[in-house]
């Protein structure tokens, strides 16, 4: 039985997604590519209110917070550090050798941009690295704000992880002055895994020219190269071709009407946030920092969570239990990309068949 999935990734994949991947393959320096790359490229910039360049790689997130610390510090990097993830990009840091200092904040709770403005007034950083949906804690920082005091400090470049939050919440990119965003394809785009996305400022590429043992797979300027040299919408190495291509339809498909595409992300969370107050649970994240694209709730009744799940699975449902530490302590319930409120209601109304409630 196919389960239905409701967790943080990887996301239900609709059939028509599933249709897009399914093309005829093409040589990946052929013509046909280039088309589906600037396809692809063009409609995604839509999605992010971008008109910068726009990095499309085969690898996970992961891969694309590594190239950030890689190309875009010659310094030293401020770590926004405030769950699970966040954690991960100070540790790619240090494992690349980069000095990294973390701001730290208590797991559940949102950056602050007045913290981050005083850590970056001592001096000498030049990246900082912020995750804006920690999927760990269901915590949404204020991006637009962390934007604008990092702008004030003219070397220092903002790298955001923004896995699971790009394409559910609206995020002007270069109208709030972003350098570096990423996300992987199989959270708020509702596709599978393997592919990464990124907007990259010029700001990047000239820092990049200025950072020595960038790599090479996720060299920055190579990827630039590629992309706007004497071929245009090439890639450095092989693509996941049947993900561009699939990519660039969903970015279409969501590009088409927006609003409406930000209002339901809003509504799934309205549902969510309501059936959690009248079941008497409690939201793990900080008030007015909650996630759009998925809610951790705190597991104030003691529920059994991996139970509950198991019981959720023989009837085609699957949430997921807290990460890590908050294993059991909270549960989480996705609601982003191509899910529907209808979708959504079907699985709390199960959740509530099986508890009894």
């Amino acid at each position: 039985m196919h389960k239905k999935l409701f967790i943080p990734g990887p996301v239900e994949v609709t059939p028509e997604a599933l249709h897009d991947m399914s093309v005829p393959m093409v040589g990946h320096r052929s013509k046909d590519y280039e088309k589906i790359h600037a396809h692809c490229v063009n409609n995604v910039k839509k999605v992010l209110y971008t008109d910068q360049f726009i990095l499309v790689g085969t690898s996970s997130s992961t891969g694309l917070m590594e190239a950030a610390v890689r190309n875009l510090s010659r310094k030293k990097i401020l770590s926004v550090v405030l769950g699970a993830f966040s954690d991960r990009w100070n540790k790619i840091a240090t494992a690349n050798g980069k000095d990294a200092d973390r701001l730290e904040y208590e797991w559940g709770l949102a950056a602050k941009p007045a913290d981050i403005d005083a850590k970056l007034s001592e001096g000498g950083y030049d990246l900082v690295t912020v995750v804006f949906n920690e999927t760990s804690t269901g915590v949404m920082s204020p991006l637009k704000e962390i934007a604008e005091v990092v702008a004030k400090h003219d070397d220092v470049i903002l790298a955001v992880d923004a896995v699971s939050g790009m394409a559910a919440a609206k995020v002007e990119t270069d109208a709030w002055g972003i350098d570096y965003m990423l996300a992987g394809t199989q959270k708020a785009w509702s596709l599978p895994p393997g592919l990464a996305v990124a907007v990259v400022s010029e700001r990047c590429f000239q820092r990049a020219e200025e950072v020595e043992n960038r790599g090479f797979y996720f060299d920055l300027l190579s990827y630039k190269k590629y992309a706007a040299g004497k071929r245009t919408n090439q890639t450095p190495s092989t693509p996941a071709i049947s993900l561009v291509h699939a990519l660039g339809r969903q970015a279409e498909r969501f590009a088409a009407d927006l609003d409406a595409h930000w209002k339901k992300h809003f509504a799934m969370r309205e549902m969510v946030h309501d059936w959690v107050a009248k079941r008497g649970f409690e939201l793990f994240a900080e008030k007015g920092h909650e996630s759009l694209s998925l809610t951790c709730i705190k597991n104030t009744k003691g529920i059994d969570v991996a139970g509950l799940n198991k019981e959720l699975g023989a009837r085609g449902y699957n949430l997921s239990n807290g990460y890590g530490a908050l294993k059991e302590k909270t549960f989480r319930i996705a609601h982003m990309g191509t899910m529907t409120p209808p979708e959504l209601r079907d699985l709390l109304l199960n959740v509530d068949d099986i508890m009894g409630w």
